[in-house]
């Protein structure tokens, strides 16, 4: 059973990429379940079968790969109130292409992606929804490939906080350091030239 709060949680989520209907956003809160999942769970698996979305109620999250070398590498934070990489682009065939673990404990509400589908297919206000997501998930990576192509390490850095917010007070700056590309070393120059500005 899905709690008050929750709903608001995910109601937030939705009309914040999409207003849309309460009739639809019922449609969707229907087909979902919400997990506590607690610190340090690697909930979604590289190489593994996954067959789900995920809505991130509450906490923060990442994806990482890891490098040749076994370096795990950030790719996307996640913090409440926001949609995790959809299905559709970090799978194929069904198989994640990508690790997710929480840096935090966190609330996440999740739902079959089949289900998820089929209501996108019986419902135009959800397929806009699931459009938009689709939209701005590509924007990002985007933004994020010129921004690692174009900027230097301050400037990455200053584009992250923007970005994310408070993140840094949050969680370990190795895992900040990797979605940069630059060393813990760089990091915490970084910042000090920053603060000292």
């Amino acid at each position: 059973m899905i709690s008050a709060e929750q709903k608001i949680a995910i109601t937030a989520i939705v009309s914040n990429t999409l207003p849309i209907s309460q009739k639809s956003i019922q449609e969707f809160m229907d087909l979902v379940k919400v997990e506590l999942i607690p610190k340090g769970s690697h909930f979604i698996k590289k190489n593994k079968a996954n067959q789900a979305e995920y809505f991130l109620l509450s906490g923060i999250c990442r994806s990482f790969v890891p490098n040749q070398n076994g370096d795990l590498i950030s790719i996307s934070f996640f913090q409440e109130k926001s949609v995790i990489t959809p299905h559709v682009i970090r799978t194929e065939n069904e198989v994640s292409n990508l690790d997710f673990e929480t840096l935090t404990g966190c609330e996440i509400a999740t739902l079959n992606s089949k289900d998820f589908l089929d209501l996108m297919i019986r419902n135009i206000e959800i397929r806009t929804f699931a459009n938009t997501v689709l939209q701005q998930e590509l924007k990002q990576k985007v933004s994020k490939e010129i921004s690692m192509a174009s900027l230097n390490g301050k400037n990455r850095l200053l584009e992250l906080r923007k970005i994310y917010p408070n993140i840094e007070n949050l969680i370990p700056h190795e895992m900040i350091a990797s979605y940069l590309g630059i060393t813990t070393i760089s990091l915490s120059r970084l910042r000090k030239q920053i603060s000292t500005e």
